[in-house]
C-alpha cells in the first residue's frame, strides 16, 4: 500500500529527463531532422527566440509530411494508429528546407514541474501522445516526461514492493 502512495506522490520534476533538446522555430525541417537524429530522440519542443515552447516536432510530424508531401514517402504510408520513425519514412535530404514552424504541432501539451504522475498519465492517454514538455513559469522547456519515464517509475515502485519483507 505504501509503495502505491509513494508512486502516486511522484511529480513531473521527479521523473523528467532534464536534458532537453530544443528546436528553434526558425530552423529548417532538414536541420531539425538532423538534430533529432544526432540527439537520438524522436521528438523535441520547438522554441521561439525567447526560448518559450511554441510547439513540438516529432516523428509523427515527419510521417504526416511524408503522407502529404509529393513523392516524399519512401515506404508504405502509415495507417491510422501505426507508428514509424522519421528515418523509416523519409530521406532527410528529401525534406523541405522550410522552417519547422510550418510542420510542428503547434498546440503542445505542457505541464508544470509539480504535476502528479497520475495527471501526467491521463494527459498522455487523452492526447494520444508519448511525451509531455515540462515548462517553467515563462513557458521555457526544463524537462521532458516520456511514457517510458512513467513506466520506469512504475517498475521501480514494483521492485521496491517486491524487496520489502512480507507484512512490512
Amino acid at each position: 500500500m505504501k509503495t502505491t502512495s509513494t508512486l502516486l506522490s511522484l511529480t513531473a520534476a521527479d521523473i523528467m529527463s532534464a536534458a532537453v533538446v530544443t528546436i528553434p522555430g526558425e530552423m529548417s525541417l532538414q536541420g531539425a531532422a538532423r538534430l533529432l537524429t544526432r540527439s537520438h530522440v524522436s521528438g523535441a519542443p520547438v522554441v521561439d527566440d525567447a526560448g518559450r515552447c511554441i510547439g513540438v516536432l516529432s516523428a509523427t510530424d515527419f510521417v504526416s509530411w511524408a503522407e502529404k508531401g509529393p513523392g516524399a514517402a519512401k515506404g508504405p504510408s502509415a495507417s491510422p494508429g501505426s507508428f514509424h520513425t522519421a528515418w523509416q519514412v523519409v530521406d532527410i535530404d528529401d525534406l523541405p528546407k522550410d522552417r519547422v514552424r510550418s510542420y510542428m504541432t503547434s498546440d503542445p501539451v505542457t505541464v508544470a514541474p509539480a504535476t502528479s504522475i497520475g495527471i501526467l498519465a491521463h494527459l498522455m492517454i487523452d492526447a494520444h501522445i508519448h511525451r509531455l514538455i515540462v515548462v517553467d513559469d515563462h513557458d521555457r522547456p526544463i524537462g521532458i516526461v516520456s511514457s517510458t519515464d512513467i513506466l520506469a517509475a512504475v517498475a521501480r515502485a514494483d521492485a521496491k514492493s517486491l524487496a520489502q519483507p512480507a507484512g512490512g
